[in-house]
């Protein structure tokens, strides 16, 4: 278990809130169309990545990994970030982020779960209440630009009506059907435009078109080198 201190954005008021997390979750093919899921998962079998084992699928892994720093260490070239919600839960509440689940994905080619410990989560510092979007969910983006060779490029982009609904997603994945307190959940992302490929920068950011705010955060990627 480790503190996270947020800033809680309320539209009116803005409140510091420290939270001890103690679970980080990866909600996997959480697309809410079965039709383009099931195609997806096809073409990825066809380049030796296997079938998930449940759709959606709840991945785990440390906790440690969150980071609100805005630079990450990752070994080799072969990671990239991808822009998801992440929902908290604390004291019966949940709360609304934004965070990038940056993945190796040479790892990944041969297991997803192992992959998904590799590299560090960064999580913008900003959370919304849930209760406060829950009725216009559908209609929030997520969005991520990515910096590569020194051009900033538009990487992934979708609004959340392309995702299961924000309670589905809890009811399938925890017993009680309620997302635990100290429980951070990664809830799925968009196909990249023009293919995953790593970057120099990664920036991302959830906009509510109906309050007008964004919960925005970016990281520099500095790979170590593989020797043997």
């Amino acid at each position: 278990m480790f503190d996270l201190t947020f800033t809680v954005d309320a539209q009116d008021t803005t409140t510091p809130l420290t939270l001890a997390i103690d679970r980080m979750v990866i909600a996997g093919w959480t697309g809410r169309d079965p039709v383009a899921r099931d195609k997806h998962i096809a073409e990825l079998e066809a380049v030796g990545i296997a079938r998930p084992a449940s759709t959606p699928i709840y991945y785990r892994a440390s906790a440690r990994r969150l980071t609100m720093e805005d630079r990450i260490e990752c070994c080799g070239g072969d990671s990239s970030g991808e822009v998801e919600f992440v929902l908290i839960g604390w004291q019966g509440r949940v709360f609304v982020g934004c965070g990038s689940d940056h993945t190796d994905r040479k790892v990944e080619a041969y297991n997803v779960t192992v992959s998904k410990q590799m590299c560090d989560k960064p999580i913008a510092a900003t959370l919304w209440e849930l209760e406060d979007v829950i009725g216009h969910w559908d209609r929030m983006i997520l969005r991520s630009y990515a910096w590569i060779k020194g051009e900033r490029v538009l990487y992934q982009e979708g609004t959340l009506d392309a995702m299961l609904p924000v309670t589905d997603l809890i009811a399938r994945g925890f017993d009680g059907k309620k997302l635990p307190d100290g429980c951070a959940m990664f809830g799925g992302t968009f196909a990249a435009k023009g293919g995953i490929r790593p970057a120099d920068r990664f920036e991302f950011e959830l906009e509510d078109p109906v309050l007008k705010r964004m919960i925005k955060h970016g990281y520099d990627v500095v790979t170590l080198p593989v020797l043997g």
